[in-house]
């Protein structure tokens, strides 16, 4: 009789709670979704949607419909986060529910399905991000530091010589931190082969990482099984040029490490750490392709975001003399013009950082971050967020948001200075590299690497607006590139050396430990 009354005092626990789930899930579909276009209104709003900069689009929403914001599109369900507030609610505080990543059509076809930063939130993106986190953790990072510092004055040497390359110098920067840290491979100051298979990898693939320009593809699918002759056939001709490009990206440097790590030359680097620990089996093979994939995504990440900040820093100084002025005024207190700034005088140093902070938040190198997708159905505020809904954090909008930084569309690094002169608590970082637990995982090394870079350029050169024939000042409108990533342009400026201690002029620098002959021969070979 007892075991009788417990089943059915079970059963009726059971039942109760089957119930109350139902009813819950029945409420829940029950609330509205947040603000947005009506089917009605949909047709012409997204006519009106910027196609190149989908961003502004949502921040001139937010005036309508508030800091989140609700759009179906056939079957998918976008939410577009335009406040910080709201997206750290919902991607940090709620982020076991919102780390995954959508389906984005374009990645496969065009050959970044390899790139973990796009992986579903799983085992494999777990492992990946482990063996990443031994390479790029802050402690780990600091390690990379007087490679950093090197790599700077190479830059500072490669502007001096020709100061009209600044865009191909500034990669060639980028580029030489990600292969040294990533694969002990020590970029040639100009023209390095690998830095060229790169630049035409990212070149279309920046184009089409993101759910706008997917979107497409997703509905129309037949496009990539269209013949490549066909009229119409776009797509699927840069696709298959990209996966060509994209393949070149991933195996020839991870097959240049893997050659010096056999020889017994290779220096300390991400996959030589771990080369030695694979042997064979599908759980060695499983791993090699995780370091192989993780290595490639460092690389290209890297050398992407900092490469385009960098310019974006240019840009500034050439459109904002009086900040130059006073950052090169705060450095020459500080080293007293007889050597480069180094990371001991970074506390000295707060309004660099402020320089810093804000070519961060004034051209927001990824304005729309990468997408993150609704594990389950969740509600915020009211407002019921359905599984699987794309979310987009709209990091545009939190730049340009006149309440927390007026005039936002002028470039003033004083907003990040307190009265006394240091820095405040507001630093941009904290949005414009990803949130909870999908952020990017190598903010520290590019922080310091920005840092680095723009401390020794400040010390070292003025930057001023291109003379025409007339000796006037050479006037332009700053355009940029359009895709997951947004980078200036180039455009006309005059780089000049500051009249410095000779031996900071022109920086010595050791030679490569890799002889180019043979860099070239190997890329030529693979």
């Amino acid at each position: 009789m007892p075991w009788s009354i417990d089943y059915r005092v079970g059963l009726s626990l059971v039942s109760s709670v089957i119930v109350a789930c139902l009813i819950t899930n029945l409420k829940r579909k029950r609330l509205p979704r947040p603000p947005g276009p009506t089917a009605l209104s949909l047709l012409p709003t997204l006519l009106g949607l910027d196609k190149v900069d989908p961003w502004v689009t949502y921040t001139q929403w937010q005036a309508v419909y508030g800091d989140l914001i609700y759009v179906k599109l056939l079957n998918q369900n976008f939410i577009i986060i335009n406040s910080e507030m709201t997206t750290k609610d919902l991607l940090e505080k709620r982020s076991r529910n919102y780390s995954d990543r959508p389906f984005i059509a374009t990645l496969e076809p065009f050959g970044w399905a390899f790139n973990f930063a796009f992986y579903r939130y799983g085992d494999e993106w777990r492992a990946c991000r482990r063996l990443f986190h031994q390479c790029f953790q802050a402690k780990a990072a600091m390690n990379l530091r007087p490679m950093q510092l090197s790599k700077a004055r190479q830059l500072l040497d490669n502007l001096h010589d020709e100061p009209q390359n600044y865009v191909a110098h500034i990669a060639t920067y980028s580029a030489s931190i990600a292969m040294s840290a990533v694969y002990d491979y020590e970029v040639a100051p100009r023209g390095d082969p690998v830095v060229a298979i790169l630049e035409k990898a990212l070149y279309l693939g920046v184009k089409v990482m993101t759910p706008e320009r997917a979107f497409i593809l997703s509905v129309f699918p037949f496009l990539m099984r269209l013949p490549v002759w066909f009229p119409g056939a776009t797509i699927k001709r840069d696709a298959l040029l990209s996966r060509k490009h994209v393949s070149d990206m991933v195996e020839t440097p991870f097959k240049y490490a893997q050659k010096n790590a056999a020889s017994g030359t290779a220096a300390p680097s991400l996959v030589s750490g771990f080369l030695g620990g694979i042997e064979s089996g599908d759980e060695a093979r499983q791993f090699g392709k995780v370091l192989k994939y993780t290595s490639s995504t460092a690389f290209g990440g890297a050398w992407e975001t900092t490469s385009s900040i960098l310019q974006v820093f240019v840009l500034a100084m050439v459109l904002y003399p009086a900040v130059q002025e006073r950052a090169r005024a705060e450095i020459d207190a500080v080293v007293e013009r007889d050597r480069l700034p180094n990371f001991d005088d970074r506390p000295s140093l707060p309004y660099i950082d402020a320089i810093l902070r804000e070519t961060l938040r004034w051209q927001p190198v990824a304005p729309l971050g990468v997408a993150h997708s609704a594990s389950g159905d969740d509600v915020y505020e009211g407002y019921f967020i359905p599984r699987g809904s794309t979310i987009i954090a709209n990091v545009w909008a939190m730049s340009f948001d006149e309440r927390r930084y007026p005039n936002a569309s002028e470039f003033v690094p004083e907003r990040f200075l307190a009265p006394d002169g240091e820095l405040t608590s507001d630093d941009p970082a904290g949005f414009v590299f990803g949130f909870g637990r999908r952020a990017c995982p190598g903010r520290y090394t590019a922080d310091a690497s920005l840092w680095a870079a723009i401390a020794a350029m400040l010390a070292t050169f003025e930057f001023w607006k291109d003379k025409d024939a007339q000796g006037q000042d050479v006037e332009f409108v700053p355009t940029f590139t359009n895709g997951l990533t947004r980078c200036p342009l180039p455009f006309p400026c005059r780089i000049i050396s500051r009249p410095l201690d000779a031996a900071l002029r022109v920086p010595t620098l050791p030679s490569p430990r890799h002889d180019q002959s043979v860099r070239q021969d190997f890329v030529e070979s693979s």
